[in-house]
């Protein structure tokens, strides 16, 4: 199976110009950086220890900030270099002031660049986040000797069942996996039974991310939400607004100040959103700060990305979507992290682990009707706000989540010689 799967990388990588020409032009590839998938380097490699990090997207790579500001600190390590896949990721990384770090994209997975990408930068540990699982790149760490570590490892009950169609393959593949740090039972019952052998459970590394932002809120805006009975739906999914919609409209029956606060998972359905909510008899106000808010607005739309901080810092009751359609939910934790009442469907299969265990701890609550969301909505507007005990309940596990994971790359710091 490994032939055949090199095969098909190696096609990949035929086409591959024309894939990224595509992607310039949608301009979701770098035009001076594009090259780095093909290995030509752009940044150059220190003497002594370099520590690897791979993540897809911003999500991963935002959760190995506190691991990042520790080991900026480490004398024993020289060089962190971090790879990603997207555009995105790496404009986070830029962002970040730490001398060490140096970013580049992760290669094309085919034999030739994985063992020439490792030949250039020579990692003394090589560390993959979630579910980054790249074979011919592993297996080339394997032969190298280079230790690798799957980081807040989750798999799905999915991704699961597409590697047991290959479960030959799969055990090649989990099986060079030095250890495997998972971040719920579902993950560690999947990595055992597909053939990874070292495996600890110390739970989600996203419980352990930087501190807050300082959140700034526009005086008028400010002004305006502060006589509003407020909820907001985040990450939603179609149909799922007009689902809130339904809602609103009931809860406006009693309460004649409540605001609706919707943040699409994808912003390029505002307008169509916006036009659901007309034909229901809501009045909508798109997101500017600036411009006067109608005191008759229903629903406060957003229509740009990076906004959920800033409406998890002022409104405490939220529903997350992607968790009423079986789209498998969204990470609950930032909303978590800002002391909110989290309110989701059904559907949280992607992070089940996380939703049971805020579910236990009474900060998340199950609905699968208009009824329930309206009713626990209703609880949580007469109840007093519970946000500074909630966040420092996922402070302390974070504390714990971290103090775990930096003393498992600790050792294999210590364990193995500086290339």
């Amino acid at each position: 199976m490994i032939l055949i799967y090199r095969v098909l990388i190696n096609l990949i990588f035929i086409i591959s110009p024309l894939v990224i020409i595509f992607r310039l032009i949608k301009k979701k590839e770098d035009p001076k950086r594009f090259k780095e998938k093909l290995c030509f380097f752009s940044k150059t490699k220190k003497k002594g220890k370099l520590v690897w990090f791979h993540g897809a997207s911003v999500g991963e790579l935002n959760s190995i900030i506190p691991i990042l500001e520790k080991l900026e600190k480490n004398n024993k390590v020289k060089q962190i270099l971090i790879t990603s896949n997207t555009l995105s990721s790496s404009k986070i990384i830029k962002k970040l002031k730490f001398k060490k770090i140096v970013h580049q994209f992760f290669p094309i997975d085919t034999k030739f660049l994985t063992n020439k990408f490792l030949k250039y930068w020579q990692p003394s540990l090589a560390l993959f986040i979630d579910s980054e699982i790249w074979p011919n790149m592993i297996c080339n760490l394997d032969q190298k000797k280079i230790p690798i570590i799957l980081l807040n490892a989750r798999i799905t009950k999915k991704s699961f069942k597409r590697w047991k169609i290959f479960s030959n393959f799969s055990k090649i593949i989990f099986s060079k996996i030095n250890l495997s740090l998972v971040s719920d039972e579902f993950s560690k019952n999947y990595l055992k039974r597909l053939g990874t052998n070292n495996i600890k459970s110390i739970g989600n590394l996203k419980f352990c991310q930087p501190e807050k932002d300082v959140i700034k809120i526009n005086n008028n805006f400010k002004k305006y939400i502060m006589s509003k009975k407020l909820w907001c739906a985040s990450s939603t999914h179609e149909s799922e607004e007009v689902f809130c919609g339904i809602v609103h409209k009931k809860l406006k029956k009693k309460y004649k100040n409540l605001l609706t606060i919707v943040i699409p998972r994808h912003i390029d359905r505002v307008n169509k959103i916006e036009s659901e909510f007309s034909k229901m008899g809501l009045k909508t106000h798109l997101h500017e700060p600036i411009k006067k808010i109608d005191k008759e607005t229903d629903i406060y739309l957003v229509n740009s990305y990076g906004q959920t901080k800033t409406f998890f810092y002022i409104c405490k009751n939220v529903f997350l979507g992607g968790s009423l359609i079986p789209h498998g939910g969204q990470n609950p934790l930032e909303a978590a992290r800002y002391g909110c009442n989290i309110l989701h469907g059904p559907n949280v299969s992607n992070f089940l682990g996380i939703y049971n265990f805020l579910g236990r701890n009474k900060i998340s609550i199950k609905i699968n009707s208009t009824k329930t969301l309206l009713n626990n909505l209703e609880k949580f507007f007469l109840k007093k706000t519970k946000s500074k005990i909630i966040e420092k309940k996922i402070k302390h596990i974070g504390k714990k989540v971290f103090n775990s994971t930096y003393k498992e790359i600790n050792f294999f710091l210590d364990k193995y010689e500086a290339k």
